[in-house]
This record gives structure tokens, C-alpha cells and sequence, in this order.
């Protein structure tokens, strides 16, 4: 399945159905009064989050969608059915933008949100709506109420636990394939990964989520190699794995420009829980190893893990480090949750008596 993180729509909810002049005709009735029915509600758009959805390519082929028109109304009193609502499916993590991309509208972030997005149009009034006592036999009767019509952006950011970042060629797709079984494109050279991918890890008993985006260069807090939308998938993690290429010509350097794309970015990236591990251990003289090793602690002023994705090595220990950290957040949300419940519960009440 391609991937696809944003994606332009075009959403109209149905106009009301028009109302009906009628009269009432029958057999030795002489004078039948106005019997012209209103016309149906047009049909509402509605927008779903399911779970079984993780990528946008069905909104690149269908793009516009409009509930029904509400159906007219009819002789006899007789009132036009309501339009049928139409839904649109998300993926969990799908922001509404507006068409300018300048405000997020909402965030779904759950599966099973729905939200009525867009409202269908009133049906009109039939000519029996007129009916007065100084008017008897109105020919009155309204047409039914536009509905709305409105183009946003679908943009999804994933849904992990763990973000792996890094430069191009760090062993992000490496590291994921032999923790998961997922099967992301792996070869010998720069920018093999062109789009997101997700992986579940397990860790004995426990899973977790890990998601792998494409390699970022430098400037991308700017765009450059579409740094923008990758980093966005790793705005709701956890924390991040940053992972650094221990062959390359100056490994410090490059954690360091990694560092600075996060910081310029944004989205809370700079604060999150960072584990830094260098890879490709099996390609380094163990000395050298050692060295570049001394340099990143004293810059970080902590040991960075010492991993192989090949083979493994040093990988079990840093799994269990990022689950530790998983199970400390999800810990930390929960209590958040809680104290927001207790902040409403006892929420102090302004003049009107409704609480703030």
C-alpha cells in the first residue's frame, strides 16, 4: 500500500429540499385548502476515525463529497425525506486544516471520534406553512436552504510510541525490520526510505509502536528533503531513538545538526526523552569505537548506546529502556488525565452558575 500523509478534499453538505405548492383536490370538496408539504433536511457530512485505515492514498482518487439533497415536498402535507449523511473515513492521528493550511480545525487522535463537520441545508416551506386566517389559498412556497460546501487538508501524523531519527543511511530501516515485522526497503544507500513506516516491537510480553521516518538533512526544520511532514510523525511519540551512523566522517557533527533540525522545528521534538544510540558497531575497530564513544558522553554528558542493527548486538538492553520510558509517560498521562477530571470536578462557578 503507498503512502500518503496529505491530501486535499472538498466537502458539501446536501441542500434542502424545496417546498411544495399544493391544493387539496376531491370529489365534493369545493375550496381545498393549500396541502403543499416542506421539503427534507439535505444530508450532513460526517468525518470518522477507524483504526483500520493508516495512510491517506484512497483521497488522492476520490476527493470531492456531497451528502444528498434533501427530497422535495409533496401534495397531501406530505413532507420530502431527509438526504442521506456521507462519512468520511480518517486514519487515527488525521488534522483538519483549513485551506490555507493556516489553522488546525480539529485532531483525531482516537479511533472512533465523529464529528458532524458540516451541516445539511432546512428543507423549504410548502404553501400549507403560509396559511393565515386573512390568507386562505397562499401560493407561497421557498426553495430549500443551501448547504455548506468547504475544501480542507487531511494531514496525518502517526500514531508510535518511539520515533527513530537520524541522517540518511543511520540503519533507521535496518533497526526496524530486526525489531519488527515490518518490511521496510533497506539498501547501501542514502534516502532508501522515502516515506514513514511503522513497526510493532514486541519486548517479551509488552509492544510497542516504533515508527521510522525518512532520513533528515540539514535544513529540514525549512522543508529541505521535506523535512516538515517527516518530522511531523514524531510530534505524538513517546520519546525518540536518535540514531547515528558510527562509520560516518564525524558522527558528533552529525548528531549535532540532527539536534538543531528538532530545536528550529518545534512540536515540543527539542524536549522530548532522547535516547542517542550509535550504530554499526560490527563496521568499527573497537578502539575507535571507544573513542567517538568518550565524545559523545562528554557532550552529552551521559553514555550513548553502542548498537549493531545487523547483528543485534546491544539491542535487547536498549529495548527495555525504551519500554521503561513508554510505561513512564503513558504513567504521566494518565495522572494529567486525572488531575484535569479533579480540576473540572471542583472547578470554581462564575455569576451565571455554570462552571468556567
Amino acid at each position: 500500500m503507498k503512502f500518503l500523509d496529505e491530501a486535499k478534499i472538498y466537502l458539501k453538505s446536501g441542500d434542502g429540499g424545496a417546498g411544495c405548492c399544493s391544493f387539496h383536490r376531491e370529489k365534493f370538496i369545493e375550496f381545498g385548502g393549500p396541502d403543499g408539504g416542506n421539503g427534507g433536511r439535505g444530508g450532513d457530512v460526517i468525518i470518522e476515525c477507524v483504526k483500520d485505515l493508516n495512510t491517506l492514498i484512497d483521497f488522492r482518487y476520490t476527493q470531492h463529497f456531497k451528502a444528498e439533497k434533501g427530497h422535495h415536498g409533496m401534495g397531501r402535507n406530505r413532507t420530502g425525506s431527509d438526504g442521506k449523511d456521507i462519512i468520511v473515513r480518517v486514519p487515527v492521528g488525521t488534522e483538519i486544516l483549513d485551506e490555507f493550511k493556516d489553522e488546525v480545525i480539529m485532531d483525531f487522535t482516537e479511533a472512533g471520534q465523529t464529528k458532524k463537520f458540516l451541516k445539511g441545508g432546512d428543507g423549504g416551506f410548502g404553501n400549507a406553512h403560509y396559511k393565515t386566517a386573512t390568507n386562505q389559498a397562499p401560493k407561497k412556497f421557498t426553495p430549500g436552504w443551501p448547504g455548506q460546501e468547504i475544501a480542507i487538508w487531511l494531514r496525518l501524523k502517526l500514531i508510535a510510541d518511539i520515533g527513530l531519527v537520524g541522517m540518511p543511511n543511520a540503519g533507521k530501516s535496518t533497526f526496524l525490520a530486526a525489531n519488527s515485522a515490518a518490511k521496510p526497503k533497506i539498501a547501501d544507500y542514502p534516502f532508501t526510505t522515502l516515506h514513514p513506516n511503522l513497526g510493532v516491537v514486541k519486548v517479551e510480553s509488552y509492544d510497542f509502536v516504533l515508527a521510522d521516518i525518512p532520513g533528515l538533512i540539514e535544513g529540514a526544520h525549512e522543508g529541505h528533503g521535506l523535512g516538515t511532514r517527516f518530522l511531523g510523525h514524531v510530534e505524538r511519540t513517546a520519546a525518540l531513538l536518535h540514531l547515528v551512523d558510527i562509520t560516518s566522517e564525524d558522527p558528533l557533527e552529525n548528531y549535532r545538526i540532527i539536534r538543531n533540525e528538532l530545536e528550529e522545528y518545534g512540536g515540543n521534538l527539542a524536549e522530548k526523552h532522547e535516547i542517542v544510540a550509535l550504530n554499526k558497531i560490527d563496521s568499527i575497530d573497537k578502539e575507535i569505537m571507544v573513542n567517538i564513544a568518550d565524545q559523545f558522553e562528554e557532550e552529552l554528558g551521559y553514555r550513548p548506546w553502542l548498537i549493531s542493527g545487523v547483528t543485534k548486538e546491544g539491542i535487547r538492553p536498549l529495548l527495555f529502556k525504551l519500554v521503561e520510558l513508554i510505561k513512564e509517560n503513558r504513567a504521566e498521562e494518565e495522572q494529567g488525565t486525572t488531575d484535569n477530571r479533579d480540576d473540572d470536578q471542583y472547578a470554581p462557578e462564575n455569576s451565571t452558575g455554570y462552571s468556567e
